[in-house]
């Protein structure tokens, strides 16, 4: 049996590798667009590649799934977390667990993960061809009436077959040819689409009758110009609660103060639980942060009360009663009318209120998105519905599969992203070997 698998990311070799250990009967061929496969594993985590996440709950481990958590939930019954730690261990590669729950190689350097797949996949005889852009996916059917139905764009050119869209089921001796830029004309008996979120596997995934729920961006950092935060880059909060009011939409954890704006865990959770919303705003809009979180304001309101009492003669800007940086403590009294010499004793009642109202209520203008450094991240892609979960198959093309990134799925910063590309990879591969 013959397997093509194009994509050659995260989830299109561990379904190539799932696939060529679990049949040895099949042929597997592994094709990457670009000079060397695993581009994105190699960058991933600051290039340290944050493998999974250590929650060994499926049912928990989908609640950091925006989009995808439904499908993912018995996907994740199959293969989750531990098994990920697990095949990895049996490769020779250790995991450790950080403090906030990511796991990675304990070289912290993504080239153990990345040689351990190429190593695994060549073990496995996977035939792997670098620089092998498709360029045309065609599908034929065995034995049955096709109506050939042209869809072009560019250079491409597929077969779609007849009556496809309103039977959702098709016989099932389906076969693909493949043609690539070097002209080199390839065959299969199955195909597995795992080309993250490169708008060529989008297409293809539409042309072979698939509905995509158009990508936008997720995972990003906010862009804001604010007096408040001038010359504070670097400076981080450990936790602070963020608020799109808006989209009542909010996020708490560590905060990081950019010189283009905000940063941090806090703020890509948010990206990504906000994604289209921000996307259809332009990404302007308001934003609350409240950097101490765990207070209550009145509570907030008798200690700088009690300060102005005990501590009259202080200076305001030097002294900071609470757990947040200095220098930011600074800023937001400056913010408010506390003049760098005022001492507590100077302030009103007044101007400390509007402090209470800047530490937990502060009101910043998003003026824009950047981006978390080259680990490009999209919600959006084939609509879940299409697909068969428990094998990963097009529930509209037989024979046809997909992993990773193409589908409607994204998770927050983690591992998560990871996790479900080993997931449905390895599901795909599972299933593709089977006659």
């Amino acid at each position: 049996m013959k397997v093509v698998v194009i994509g050659g990311g995260a989830a299109g070799f561990f379904g190539a590798i799932a696939c060529a250990n679990t049949h040895p009967h099949t042929k597997v061929i592994l094709l990457e667009a670009g000079q060397q496969p695993l581009a994105k594993v190699r960058i991933s985590g600051g290039g340290r590649c944050n493998v999974t996440h250590a929650c060994f709950e499926p049912a928990q481990f989908v609640q950091n799934y925006p989009r995808g958590a439904k499908a993912l939930r018995g996907a994740f019954s199959r293969f989750q977390a531990k098994d990920t730690v697990e095949w990895f261990t049996q490769k020779g590669v250790e995991l450790k667990t950080e403090e906030d729950g990511r796991m990675f190689p304990i070289t912290d350097d993504s080239e153990t993960i990345v040689n351990c797949l190429i190593q695994s996949a060549k073990q496995a005889g996977i035939q792997i061809k670098t620089q092998a852009r498709v360029t045309e996916i065609q599908v034929n059917q065995k034995n049955h009436d096709l109506s050939i139905n042209p869809v072009s764009e560019g250079n491409f050119k597929t077969l779609i077959p007849h009556h496809q869209q309103e039977t959702g089921f098709l016989n099932r001796e389906n076969d693909f040819k493949i043609i690539l830029n070097s002209g080199e004309i390839l065959t299969a008996d199955r195909l597995l689409l795992a080309t993250g979120s490169n708008p060529s596997g989008y297409r293809w995934a539409q042309q072979l009758g698939h509905q995509i729920i158009p990508p936008v961006p997720s995972l990003f950092t906010f862009n804001i110009t604010d007096e408040r935060l001038k010359d504070l880059a670097g400076v981080s909060v450990n936790s602070a609660k963020i608020k799109l009011p808006e989209a009542k939409l909010e996020q708490t954890g560590p905060l990081l103060i950019t010189h283009w704006g905000l940063s941090g865990p806090a703020v890509l959770k948010l990206s990504a639980w906000g994604a289209r919303f921000l996307q259809d705003c332009r990404y302007q809009t308001s934003l609350i942060v409240n950097w101490l979180p765990l207070s209550n304001p009145e509570a907030l309101r008798e200690e700088l009360l009690a300060v102005k009492s005990q501590l009259s003669q202080r200076v305001v800007s030097s002294s900071c009663p609470v757990l947040i940086p200095r220098r930011l403590w600074k800023q937001l009294t400056l913010a408010v009318g506390i003049d760098e010499q005022k001492r507590w004793g100077e302030v009103s009642n007044k101007v400390i209120n509007q402090l209470i109202q800047e530490l937990t209520q502060g009101k910043f203008q998003i003026n824009g998105k950047g981006v978390f450094k080259e680990e490009f991240v999209t919600c959006g892609g084939v609509s879940l519905k299409e697909v068969d979960f428990k094998t990963m198959e097009s529930r509209c093309c037989p024979n046809l599969y997909f992993a990773g990134e193409i589908l409607d799925i994204d998770g927050v910063t983690g591992g998560f992203n990871f996790q479900s590309a080993w997931t449905t990879g390895w599901l795909a591969g599972q299933a593709m070997g089977k006659f």
